[in-house]
């Protein structure tokens, strides 16, 4: 009888908890080892005096992804995590002069579009139609593994290049539909979620937006932790083991080959070790650096890291009802803003800033009468500027909170201070220390050119032989659905390289995406 293979995984994060329900699927013997006290890593609800705050993802985007993989182990995610899908799905406003209630409606979307802008208005069709195809020619590559420079000559890629442009940034991609600034930066701050500027990222990322406007945005009743509390009560039912409270040490290294982890309290023997945790930080402290070819540390310390972000969880007596479950307030010194954070490495005046009222649709999540707010600001990671100096949040911080409680007041948000009853405030040292990423890069790894498909780590980790890597620090990239994804792509490489049979798809749904990425397929 063949023995049971038995996988590690480090980290119980989104990604980790997908793959852990996966390969769980296909019978495989699954550890999940997480060293802080809870699951979810930072998709995870923060709970403080009576008040529960997601601690990073507040929008759920495109949940097929995920209810794909519920539904191949057996589960159904809209039973599991009731959600309420958003209209308006935020409001903008713009420090330039006015504002955009962007909703899934595609003719009320037009008039919002209109009152800004009426020359755009009418472009907003032409954005979705284009995007939608873009999107579904796309979607094979976000489906499958790049783990070397000749999968971009594959016949259905070099087919895509005139679609992708990769070429232009994302601002000059939305040029071609809208005229009006405000209007560009409507449809391009979502760019913020992999931690870039438009004017830098890849034009590819106008499916961003559109995924918004096409499937939602959704809001889990008890917030995104909701999702991984989820996902963590299946994957015990399936029989994952869950260490909590147990950081790894390091990946036991036989030959070049994981064998397991060594964590504070005792040793796991593995035939695979999955890594979900921020992947720059993990190496440095995981794998030993002579080992790491490829990704030695002077390689990983030469690559681009994406924004850091200053964070406000506040639980207020009171409601604000006229403010929106999400609001993005973006500067009128918007591109000198991104220009202190991705070059000068130094705080801004005038700060854009996004904020979640989630108590005006959900009521679970502060006591009666009162109401959450999550305040996130973006800012530079840890690094030094031109002359030498980097940001010090030990004498930073308490300005820059005073300086945040300022913005507020511009969309609406007063006497605040006053009304606030407990309150957290997480800064790129934050982040560093307490969440292990590194520089205090929340979006990891940056989503340029140079750092994506087969330039990103590789999903089967190709410095350790039996190690693997999923979340956003891989390939495809960050935010949850993409997590998701390299969940699912992660989970196939490693059950054929076990040659375990995938037991939560259809055979022919993994040979089909081979088959288009050979050109087989059209």
């Amino acid at each position: 009888m063949k023995r049971t293979q038995h996988v590690v995984i480090i980290g119980a994060g989104p990604g980790g908890l997908a793959a852990a329900m996966l390969l769980a699927k296909s019978g495989v013997k699954v550890t999940i080892v997480e060293k802080r006290n809870h699951v979810g890593g930072r998709t995870a609800t923060m709970q403080q005096d009576g008040y529960r705050f997601d601690i990073g993802p507040t929008f759920f985007l495109y949940p097929q992804v995920l209810r794909e993989i519920f539904n191949a182990v057996g589960h159904n995610l809209d039973a599991e995590v009731p959600m309420q899908r958003l209209d308006p799905q935020y409001r903008l406003i713009f420090g330039a002069g006015g504002e955009l209630l962007a909703t899934p409606d595609p003719a009320r979307m037009k008039q919002a579009i209109a009152q800004l802008s009426p020359q755009d208005a009418e472009a907003f069709d032409a954005f979705m139609v284009r995007n939608r195809k873009k999107l579904d020619r796309f979607k094979p590559f976000l489906q499958t593994p790049f783990e070397r420079w000749s999968d971009l000559a594959k016949a259905e890629f070099l087919k895509l290049l005139p679609m992708v442009a990769p070429w232009r940034s994302l601002d000059d991609d939305l040029r071609r539909h809208f005229k009006d600034e405000r209007i560009r930066l409507g449809f391009s701050f979502q760019s913020k979620y992999l931690g870039m500027s438009p004017f830098r990222c890849p034009s590819l990322f106008s499916i961003l937006s559109f995924l918004e406007y096409e499937h939602g945005v959704f809001h889990p009743t008890g917030g995104c932790g909701a999702v991984t509390q989820a996902m963590a009560g299946i994957a015990r039912e399936m029989g994952v083991t869950i260490h909590l409270d147990e950081p790894v040490e390091k990946v036991l290294l036989e030959n070049g080959r994981a064998r397991g982890v060594q964590t504070t309290t005792r040793r796991l023997d593995a035939d695979a070790v999955i890594v979900n945790a921020d992947f720059a930080e993990a190496m440095r402290k995981l794998v030993p650096n002579r080992v790491r070819h490829k990704w030695s540390d002077a390689t990983i310390a030469r690559k681009d890291f994406s924004c850091s972000t200053f964070m406000m969880y506040l639980g207020v007596e009171g409601r604000y009802d006229h403010v929106a479950h999400h609001t993005i307030y973006l500067a009128d010194n918007y591109k000198e803003n991104l220009k202190d954070i991705e070059t000068r490495h130094c705080l801004t005046e005038n700060p854009s800033f996004y904020v979640q009222n989630a108590s005006v649709t959900d009521p679970t999540l502060a006591p009666d009468g009162h109401s959450t707010l999550y305040v996130l600001l973006p800012v530079t990671h840890l690094a030094k500027s031109k002359d030498g100096s980097m940001v010090d949040w030990s004498q930073q911080t308490r300005n820059f909170r005073q300086q945040a409680l300022r913005q507020l007041e511009k969309i609406g948000i007063t006497d605040l201070e006053q009304r606030i009853r407990t309150e957290r405030i997480f800064t790129p040292s934050t982040w560093q220390s307490e969440f292990a990423l590194f520089k205090g890069a929340t979006f990891s790894m940056a989503h340029s050119l140079q750092q994506m498909l087969h330039l990103r780590p590789h999903n089967r980790f190709e410095d350790v032989e039996g190690m693997y890597l999923v979340g956003g620090g891989t390939h495809p990239g960050s935010g949850l659905p993409v997590i998701f994804e390299s969940a699912r792509i992660t989970s196939r490489l490693l059950l054929e390289d076990l040659q375990v049979e995938p037991q939560w798809e259809p055979v022919s749904s993994a040979q089909t995406i081979h088959r288009q990425m050979l050109g087989v397929a059209s």
